[in-house]
């Protein structure tokens, strides 16, 4: 089976979850010590997908929570292939976060497939995000996933979906 390499990059506003739905994917781990992620860090998981007979090693970077990116930001973004944006149910500013760090992106770097979470879904009945609202932000992203990273729920999917994005954007050249 061929092995290609990928650069996917987690963003996403304070205190969403990113790092943690990292742990979850990668070390298949949670905890409730909530350390801030200082510039960036670096991990890296295979994801099989036997439909195109190939594995993806994704070198997952995730990026220290902004809802704006400054140069060190975008410096780290360069080269990505994928993106997976992060927001939390509970505070429905990080979905405009997320929005707005798309926009940024897209505007510096062009298109590129894009998976976003709405995360702490084990929280879901503290969340004040309607389900229009939720339907209505498949128009920015190619899929959106309910997460949480505390209990597993989605994460493994919705990085394998990326995977899979990236894969048939990359088939379509």
């Amino acid at each position: 089976m061929t092995s290609i390499t990928s650069k996917i990059c987690v963003v996403g506003d304070f205190a969403v979850g990113k790092t943690s739905v990292v742990e979850r994917f990668v070390n298949n781990h949670f905890s409730d010590k909530y350390l801030t992620t200082v510039g960036v860090k670096i991990d890296t998981k295979e994801v099989t997908l036997p439909q195109y007979e190939l594995t993806r090693k994704l070198v997952i970077w995730d990026v220290a929570g902004t809802d704006r990116f400054g140069a060190v930001e975008y410096a780290y973004l360069r080269g990505a292939s994928g993106y997976l944006f992060v927001a939390d149910g509970t505070r429905p500013v990080t979905l405009k976060a997320a929005h707005d760090l798309h926009d940024q992106i897209s505007q510096r770097y062009g298109a590129a497939p894009s998976v976003l979470l709405i995360n702490k879904h084990d929280l879901s009945t503290q969340w004040d995000v309607s389900p229009a609202r939720i339907e209505s932000l498949g128009d920015t992203h190619d899929e959106v996933y309910l997460t949480s990273a505390k209990t597993g729920e989605n994460v493994e999917a919705a990085l394998s979906r990326l995977a899979e994005l990236i894969t048939d954007r990359e088939l379509k050249g």
